[in-house]
């Protein structure tokens, strides 16, 4: 017996079909922290019980890095911002890759990664009366520290003040975008 070639439909049928159940893929939704997937249509995501109904096929998209107008330091090539697969962020040069098999760095090995962002706050800490410190993380939540706080890398431990407050999102003020700023002025005709 002779094997025909698949028509174009088909092959594009079994591409865009779950590999376990053959049903139909969803469309492409967008995680929290920025990463995109690809569910089985007949599956979904339970957030309460943390857990998948169904179909437990996920297939995630590779995301292109974003040229940055920077220059690496190493051999003056651009860098890339790249986000890992569990959602860190780094600025790396264009001309690095990763190989998986020998597991080194082919190219240029320039990498710095994207913590979050501080912002010195006119508040004294209630533990030790330094100044306190409104930490960022790249995730966007928003925490206040004491700004003598620290990690030892080491001891695997914090080093001065511990004072943390987790702030929820009413917490700090928000500002107000509705779009008004890019609509035309009016005239006072």
């Amino acid at each position: 017996m002779q094997n025909k070639p698949m028509a174009d439909d088909t092959r594009k049928h079994f591409k865009d079909a779950c590999p376990k159940c053959k049903s139909p893929l969803s469309e492409i939704t967008t995680t929290k922290t920025g990463r995109q997937l690809q569910r089985c249509s007949t599956g979904s995501w339970d957030p309460n019980t943390r857990s998948t109904i169904g179909c437990d096929y996920v297939k995630w998209i590779e995301t292109e890095p974003e040229i940055l107008d920077e220059k690496c330091p190493k051999c003056n090539s651009d860098l890339v911002l790249a986000v890992t697969r569990f959602g860190k962020k780094m600025k790396k040069c264009s001309k690095g890759s990763w190989d998986k098999e020998s597991r080194r760095v082919i190219g240029c090995d320039y990498v710095e990664w994207i913590n979050g962002t501080t912002e010195k706050l006119d508040e004294d800490c209630p533990q030790c009366g330094e100044k306190l410190i409104l930490f960022t993380t790249n995730a966007g939540k928003k925490m206040k520290k004491c700004s003598t706080a620290g990690w030892d890398r080491e001891a695997r431990k914090p080093t001065g003040c511990t004072y943390i407050q987790w702030l929820k999102l009413s917490d700090y003020p928000q500002t107000e975008n509705n779009g008004e700023e890019l609509l035309p002025p009016e005239s006072n005709e």
